[in-house]
């Protein structure tokens, strides 16, 4: 890390809201101005929407994520955590991946960690489950799904093949509905290699204990995509929550029990934990309280928005809707982030700040290749499309929202490519452990070697030992 007497402008956290603001403000500074430092575990932002079709192998996985080096190259950035923020001080404490802890001083802070899935207590859900929060979950579900079928394919054991081709998935929003949309699509394909197993034969279970899917869309686009599904062989639990699932068992709070080794566990979101430890007002679910500037409320310079943060909705209070706040989307992180990014030059310049109002222009969902649905608000109109043309303004909307030109056409050409080519089956589950391989391989080696070396040791010691007597 540089050392600078420029004012230094510290964004905790490279997912949507770190990285838009970051680039926001990086073209508005004048030459000199500040300096731009970013910290996140990762040295990457993921473009989530994308995650279910990069579980299904629609996209490749490195097309779904973004390199904040690359994309930021006037900013520095640090790959580790922010474990503490002394706001006095104006210092941040950084802890990177290896090494020491160090302190990072700042002018001004914005906080952008996101958001982690949102669990409960369930028996067996932290041994059993697969979440679907970062490019590595959805790899590894892929994975994880096809290897199923590998083991279903090669065993003539019933349970064990009923238990491979049994999924579950808990979570009936955008990210469940989604998901168990395009990986059912991704077993149907797979049939077509494995000849020893049908669709009949696999068991696809979405769990959710509201009473619909896929509530952004409103009612009836959710209920159609309930009976989509359905009519796909899914089998669609509402009002209902899943109470255990040790070693597999999955029981449900309806009286199902099924057994499974694929639990996938997306019932929604919750702020960061790690807010708790900076010192910042927070509201009632742990999201940083803001005002309608982004400006944390009681801080003169810290600035925080998107999933992390409770910002005032006042579009929706405008149209009556009393203490309304911001959902946790990516239609109101993206825009929060370039009024967020205004704010801070403002402050850096002495200039008045805004107010950020947006009113939410739709939502719109896929449920696999060529299935969606989608919700546009044109003035005082409601455009609700289904199907195929769901679907299309589902990858338009994204695919023009993903980050950067770069990652616009190579999933554009993913998409071109798929038209003409057969979808990839492959697992390549080694990638869980890649060194497994290599260390059966050189352990025993290693352990010949070390005998050999001690027997020769031992020899030339005792030609030593000879030759003194002598």
């Amino acid at each position: 890390m540089s050392t600078t007497e420029r004012p230094r402008i510290l964004v905790v956290g490279g997912g949507y809201v770190g990285l838009y603001a970051a680039r926001r403000i990086l073209k508005k500074l004048r030459y000199g101005e500040a300096t731009v430092t970013v910290v996140d575990p990762r040295s990457y932002m993921t473009y989530q929407p994308f995650l279910p079709e990069a579980a299904a192998g629609s996209i490749s996985p490195r097309h779904v994520v973004v390199p904040l080096r690359r994309v930021l190259p006037k900013a520095e950035v640090l790959t580790g955590r922010v474990t503490s923020i002394d706001q006095d001080r104006k210092a941040a404490t950084v802890a990177p991946l290896v090494g020491e802890a160090y302190e990072v001083p700042f002018d001004y802070l914005i906080v952008a960690l996101g958001a982690v899935s949102r669990t409960f207590p369930v028996p067996g859900l932290a041994e059993q489950g697969i979440g679907m929060k970062g490019i590595e979950e959805a790899i590894g579900l892929r994975n994880h799904m096809l290897e199923q079928f590998d083991k279903a394919d090669s065993t003539n054991d019933p349970d064990i093949r009923r238990k491979a081709l049994t999924f579950v998935f808990v979570g009936g929003g955008f990210a469940g509905a989604e998901t168990i949309g395009e990986v059912e699509d991704l077993a149907r394909d797979a049939t077509t290699y494995y000849p020893g197993i049908r669709r009949e034969d696999m068991r696809f279970l979405l769990v959710d204990v509201a009473d619909r899917i896929l509530p952004e869309v409103g009612p009836k686009l959710g209920e159609w995509g309930r009976e989509h599904l359905q009519k796909r062989g899914i089998e669609v639990h509402l009002g209902t929550s899943m109470t255990s699932c040790v070693d597999g068992h999955v029981v449900l709070s309806n009286g199902i029990e099924v057994d499974s080794d694929t639990i996938v566990w997306t019932a929604g979101v919750k702020p960061n934990p790690a807010l708790a430890r900076y010192g910042l007002p927070l509201g009632p679910r742990g999201h940083v309280d803001t005002e309608a500037t982004l400006r944390v409320k009681g801080t003169g310079h810290i600035w925080s928005a998107g999933d992390n943060a409770q910002v005032p909705d006042l579009a929706a209070r405008e149209a009556g809707q009393e203490n309304a706040w911001c959902p946790p989307n990516a239609q109101h992180a993206l825009r929060q982030a370039k009024v967020l990014g205004d704010n801070v030059v403002a402050a850096l310049r002495g200039f008045p700040e805004t107010e950020y109002r947006h009113a939410s222009k739709g939502a719109v969902a896929g449920l696999g290749l060529r299935k969606g649905v989608a919700m546009i608000k044109l003035g005082p109109l409601t455009l609700r499309l289904r199907g195929r043309l769901g679907w299309y303004l589902h990858r338009t909307y994204h695919g023009m929202a993903v980050p950067t030109w770069n990652r616009k056409i190579r999933v554009f050409a993913d998409w071109t490519l798929a038209l003409f080519l057969k979808r990839e089956v492959v697992s390549l589950g080694a990638i869980q452990n890649p060194r497994e391989e290599f260390y059966e391989a050189a352990a025993p080696v290693t352990a010949s070697a070390a005998g050999q070396s001690d027997d020769r040791r031992a020899g030339n010691t005792g030609r030593r030992q000879r030759a003194n007597a002598r």
